[in-house]
This record gives C-alpha cells, structure tokens and sequence, in this order.
C-alpha cells in the first residue's frame, strides 16, 4: 500500500520559516501515520534526537504506554535519509494529535468522543435496525452505551485477518459506512469514531449480542487484551495485551433474537485537560432532538454521577421517544399560536453523482451513481413573526443551512408568490412582489432529507454541499402545496387563505415599516422634528436612565409635568383608550395617531424592524388611573408593545406604575405635622385604620379616594408614582402581556362561542367586585 507521509521543514527559530513536501512510503499492511522533521536548508546544526517510533516498514501494535509529548527532531540537510523518518502507527497517531480528530481535548472533545459513539447506534437506528438506546454516565467518571441494534460483526475481515469487533476498534476509516451496502444514510461520514475513543480511553469494554451468543473484548489505550477484574471494572486492573492475535471471547447465551452492543469506556485523564467532563444539558438536549427525528426511537440517559445537575430542567434520568417525529418537533419548537395545522410533506428525488467507489482490490475508481434522495418536511405558521428553521441531513443538523434549505426557501417562495398572484383581487395586493422573509414570518417548520455519502461545506458539517438536493426540495415543496392548495376540503380551504393572508400583511407590514423606520430614529434627541409636539421630553442624552412615563389624558399630563424630574423623566399624553390592536392590521396600527407616536417617540421602530438598541429611553413607564378604566387603557398598551414592541418585555424594560387608591391623614395633637399614609387597596385601607384605632389616633374623615392621577397634586404624585426613592413600580413580564393578549382575543377575537362562554360564567358576579 502507498502510504503518504508528511515531513515538515522545522527552520531556525530567527528564520520563523517552515514547508512541507510529501513523500511516498511503501508499507507492508496497515494504515499507518507518518510525520517527520528536520532542519530547512541553510538552517543550524542542532543535537539529534531519538526518534519516538522507529520505522520498520510494516505495522506494529500502538503501544500500551501514555504517548510523551511531542519531540521535534533537528538534523543537518547533508546527513538526511529515511532512517530520520519517525512512523506513527495505528492508533499512536490519535494519541500523538488528538486536536486532528476530536478539535480539542477538553469537554468539548469529551463530549464529541461519546458523540462518535451514540451517532453509530443511533445510525444503526436510522436505517431501521433496533429502537432502543441507553446511555449512562456512571458515578467512576466512565460512560456506557447500549443499543438492541445488529451488533458488530464479529466474523473474520479477510483483508486484515482480524475480526470485526477489532477492525472497528482499532482500525482507522474501518467501517460500513464505506462500501456503501450497510447503510443508505448515515449521520457518519469519516469511519474513525470507534477507534478513535478506543484510542483515547484508558480502558474500553465491549459486548456484542449475535448469533445467539455474547462476545466481549477489551482494550488499553487502543490495544487489545485482558484485564483481571476483582469485582466492579476499572481501569486500574492488571492488563494483559495479546502476544500473539487477539481473541474475541465467548462470555454468554442470549436468544437468537437478541442483538445489539455494549460499549463502556473510561476516557483517558493523561489526554483531556483537567477540568474537562460530560455535559448533560448537551446530551439531554441533542437526545431530545435525535428522538425527535427518528420517530419510534427510545433514547435513555441516565447520570449517576455524584453532585451533577442540568441547567436546562432536565431530570438526571430521562426517556425521549417521539412517535410523531419532527410534527411533534415543530410543535415543540413553535413560539407562537397557530395559525394552521401541522403540515407534513415526504417525496424523493433523485440525481446522478461521479464519486470515487472503493473496489473489491482496494483501487479508487470513479463511477457514476444513481442517487435518490428523501425530503421530510413539518411546517405550520402561526401567529407571531418569529422564524423557527430547523435542518438535517441524515439527522446530522446543519445550523447554516446549504443546498436543502435554499430549496425549501425557493420552492416555498415562488409556489407562495404564484398564488397571491393569482389572488390579488380579493388579497387587495397591487404591483409590490413578496419577499422571503414576508413567506418565513411566523414559520416554524423542520426539514429533513436523506442521501447516501452528502457532500458539506467545510468540516463542520454545518452547510450542506450537494447541489441536486436544491432542485429536489424546491420540487416536493410546490408539489406538496399545489396538492394542499387545490384540496376541496373546507379545512384546507380555510388554512390555505390564512397563510396567503399572512403572507399579504407582513409584506404590507415591510413596506410600512421601511417608510417609517427613517423618522422613528433618534439622531437628536431634543432636535428631531418628526417627534411628536405633544412629548415632554427629558434634558438627559443618557438612554440606560432615561424614563419615559406614558400618562393618561391631559389633566394627569399638567400635574406630571410639575411632579417629575425633568433631568431624565419624559412624558407622552395619550387621548384616551388606544386601538386594540389585536385585530387591526399593521396598516391601521401605523395609522393610529396615538400607536404612531409611542412608535416615533420611542424610536426602535416596530414587529421585525424593531432594533432594541436604537431605543431612546431605559424604561417605559405607563401610568394610568386606578379604575376599571385605567386598567384598559394599561392593558390595551400592553397588547401593543407585546405585538410589535416584544423586545423591550423581553429585557424587562416596561412598567406598570402603581397608584394609591387612598390617602388617610394621621391627626396629630400640638404642633406635630400630620402624617400622611398611602394604600394601594381596600383590604390595606382596612388594616391601618384599624390598627390606628388600636391605638388611638385620629384621623381625618372622609378617607380621600383617588379616582384618578388628575386628583393628585404635584407633590403627592412625585411622591407615591414618580419619584424613584418612594414610587411603587411593577415591572411588565412576558407572562402579563400575554395574557392580556389572550383576554383581548377573547372578548374582541373573532370567536364567538369562547366568548359567550365567558359571558355566561360572569353572570354571577358580585357588583362590589367591580371598581367603578
């Protein structure tokens, strides 16, 4: 076999100068890596070391001992052969650079190594052999995986004379994944990841149920042999390597039914860094979505460990298995309220490839292959603007997209385009074209296709590469939809015209917001001439301690002016109850004089143009009366920043100011002032009243009931709503604006039978529960 080997130029140090030239090596059998160094012409003598491996041509067993550091050897040009050659065999290569194949050796390798390990059970399910996967991070630091798949094959490889269970083991880019009649997708690629953990663990255990028995081997940084165990395994146990080939023991009877594999390794400490360990909010998570892609699949992860705790609520045991596959995925992942069902779209395409095929005497031989492809798409939108995209290539996520997704997004886009085209009569559409991201707002969808041998972009694995996959997604998603689109189903019909709907608005929506977004900026923020006349505003240019109270009618607006701290504190009058936007358009919010001016005056635009940082003010603060009333207008304010102003909830920069309700004056005899105390309900009032009569002190009566913010003076208003030292302030959370969401849909939605619902059960209520 013609092995290349890599020799590196290492010049001096002043030089800082290095090339590289490959070199062809013939070897007797066996994969074998080979790095060399030496000295770049003209570079200084130096001390000769001696080589870490010596090469002798022919493959040899890795060495059971830790691999030292790396040493760089130095020799004069004039005295350079290949007895300077240093040969890394087998798995010696692994251990020399683990970075080469797991990226790093600390919990992010760690956790690609166990990765390497569950993604071939989990293959074995892919193509439909075995529905059950446990993995369990024992209390010792070890990691287990088990799966009711085939089993490794445990016959003689012809070619290496080795059995199958060792060829995987210990045998780099060793696999059935290269052949290409194993598996007709597969999420691995490279052929390396057994043997690649066997090399990187101190110890590796192995059992495999076929043929009615059970086998079992065991390995030592890479090499085969036996550990004599007193009670529990560890890697600690006296080792013995196989002197003279290995031997694949017998250790039980199962049926003949029963198949499967049983891997336990412990990782090897001299490797990965010190604070390196698995993390289970990545398993946890990554095993929720393998379930959900692989409907019918069981996936158990169990941590034993002592002290181990998972940030994302996952208890420390779990079972995922999913029978609706990726329709429960999309409903899982959905933000929003749907708008129409979930949809599920299959189809195959196929395509012809050129690609190297391994033949049956090892040679590399270009040929032409017919492909085919399968499309899995669940989508569905909902009510919201927020795109939810999730994309797999054989259940390998490819967070970047590539050839499938651009397919998706075509197909979707020009079927979608066609229609409201041909609908712009009722939809009221004149020359302006939908855009992709009109289609995408409010999408939650996950595709998913499956091909033999994909081609990625990089190494990641994160874009895929194949071009033929673009054309065939594109195909099945105007297939899907022209058969969904000429359904005579009433349901159908009803959903169909919900998304072209949607569609419409948010492609109305953009164009309004790309209108606006220019006078909705703050360049100067005492200067700007689109604000509105009626704003106060501050004298503070600082945003983070800038407040901008939103006060109820004029007559609050007179007294606020006089209560405030006019450094950082600015007002905006709104005339009355706003529009409900719940069931205006983005057209008629834009519209409305009074959205239109929170919109302007806070100056981050709305709905997706909405940019957080542009934001003029830290905090909004509403501040309405303490009535029936006050509490609509809050609420309908509510509803607007939840639906087109979401991110300043999200941040918690949105405020509900508390008011009094009462004001009881304390009486004091001689020349002691009066004292005034504040309650903010009537259960409050109740209490200190009779805790004043408790103990004797007077008070003037009536009790003064605030109706509204109009009724307080300036100095009782600064005192109990504005002033930060002694106001009362509820911050907004995304909770509270959905709920108020959620009530205005069902008092004003188009829903009649939730509502008469509502009305009936509210028959009952009792008069003095009402605030008037």
């Amino acid at each position: 076999m013609l092995l290349q080997a890599v020799v590196q130029w290492v010049g001096d140090t002043h030089q800082n100068t290095s090339t590289s030239v490959s070199v062809p090596i013939r070897a007797a059998s066996g994969p074998i890596s080979l790095i060399a160094y030496g000295t770049a012409p003209g570079a200084r003598r130096r001390r000769r070391r001696r080589p870490l491996v010596e090469s002798t041509g022919t493959a040899s067993r890795p060495r059971s001992e830790a691999t030292p550091p790396r040493q760089e050897h130095t020799i004069a040009t004039s005295d350079y052969s290949a007895r300077h050659l240093s040969v890394l065999e087998g798995l010696e290569a692994v251990r020399k650079r683990p970075g080469m194949y797991i990226g790093s050796t600390d919990s992010r390798g760690l956790m690609h190594c166990l990765w390497e390990i569950i993604d071939n059970s989990v293959d074995e399910a892919l193509g439909g052999h075995g529905d059950a996967i446990d993995v369990v991070l024992h209390a010792d630091d070890s990691v287990e995986v088990r799966d009711t798949a085939r089993g490794i094959p445990v016959d003689i490889e012809p070619k290496t004379g080795l059995t199958g269970v060792e060829v995987v083991f210990t045998k780099l880019h060793a696999g059935g994944k290269f052949g290409g009649g194993s598996y007709a997708s597969s999420g691995g690629l490279h052929g390396v990841g057994a043997s690649v953990v066997n090399a990187l663990s101190e110890r590796l255990d192995v059992e495999v149920d076929r043929n009615g028995k059970t086998y079992a081997m065991s390995f030592r940084r890479g090499e085969p042999g036996t550990f004599a165990d007193e009670g529990e395994p560890t890697p600690d146990a006296p080792f013995t390597p196989f002197v003279s080939g290995s031997v694949l023991r017998e250790v039980g009877k199962v049926k003949k039914a029963v198949t499967g594999t049983r891997i336990r390794y412990w990782a090897d400490r001299q490797i990965f860094t010190r604070g390196a360990s698995f993390q289970p909010d990545e398993l946890f998570g990554r095993a929720r979505q393998t379930a959900f892609l692989i409907p019918g699949l069981s996936l158990r992860i169990r941590d034993e460990r002592p002290g181990s705790l998972t940030d994302g609520g996952f208890p420390l045991e779990s079972t995922f298995r999913f029978e609706g596959g990726i329709s429960e995925f999309v409903e899982f992942l959905a933000p929003d309220t749907a708008l129409t069902e979930t949809w599920r779209m299959t189809g195959t395409g196929t395509y012809t490839e050129t690609v190297p095929v391994l033949t049956s005497t090892g040679a590399m031989v270009a040929t032409e292959l017919d492909r085919e492809c399968e499309v899995d798409i669940a989508l569905r939108w909902g009510s919201g603007y927020e795109t939810v995209f999730r994309s797999y290539v054989n259940i390998i996520a490819t967070p970047k997209g590539g050839s499938h997704q651009a397919g998706f997004e075509a197909g979707l886009l020009k079927f979608l385009r066609q229609q409201v085209e041909q609908n712009a009569r009722r939809l009221k559409v004149g020359t302006d074209k939908i855009e992709k991201d009109d289609v995408l707002a409010g999408l939650t969808a996950v595709l998913t296709v499956r091909l033999p041998e994909p081609q990625f972009e990089g190494q990641t694995k994160e874009i895929l590469g194949t071009p033929a996959v673009r054309a065939i997604v594109a195909n099945v998603v105007a297939a899907r939809f022209a058969e969904l689109f000429a359904s005579p189903k009433r349901d159908d019909k009803a959903q169909t015209a919900v998304v072209l709907d949607k569609v419409v608005a948010e492609m109305k929506s953009r164009i309004a917001a790309r209108a606006h977004k220019e006078t909705q900026r703050r360049k100067n923020a005492l200067e700007n001439s689109s604000l509105p006349a009626k704003l106060v505003d501050c004298r503070s240019n600082d945003v983070a301690n800038s407040e901008l109270f939103i006060v109820e009618g004029d007559s609050a607006l007179g007294t606020a002016k006089l209560a405030r701290n006019s450094e950082f504190q600015a007002l905006l009058p709104i005339r009355g109850k706003i529009l409900n936007v719940q069931k205006a358009s983005v057209s008629d919010m834009l519209s409305n004089v009074e959205c239109a001016s929170i919109i302007q005056v806070l100056g981050a635009g709305s709905g997706r143009s909405f940019d957080l940082d542009t934001a003029r003010y830290g905090k909004v603060i509403i501040m309405s009366d303490a009535d029936v009333d006050g509490a609509h207008i809050r609420t309908l304010l509510l509803t607007l920043f939840f639906r087109y102003m979401r991110p300043m909830i999200e941040e918690g920069r949105v405020f509900a100011a508390v008011p009094p309700l009462h004001r009881v004056v304390v009486v004091h005899a001689g020349s002691k002032p009066n004292e005034t105390i504040y309650t903010y309900s009537e259960d409050e009032l109740k209490k200190v009243l009779a805790g004043l009569k408790r103990s004797g002190k007077k008070y003037q009566d009536p009790i003064q009931r605030y109706k509204g913010l109009g009724e307080m003076d300036a100095e009782q208003l600064a005192t109990t709503t504005m002033d930060r030292h002694g106001r009362m302030l509820r911050r907004v959370k995304v909770d509270d604006a959905e709920a108020a969401a959620r009530v205005f849909e069902l008092l004003m939605g188009n829903d009649v039978a939730p509502r008469k619902e509502f009305i009936i059960d509210g028959a009952g209520l009792s008069r003095d529960r009402i605030d008037v």
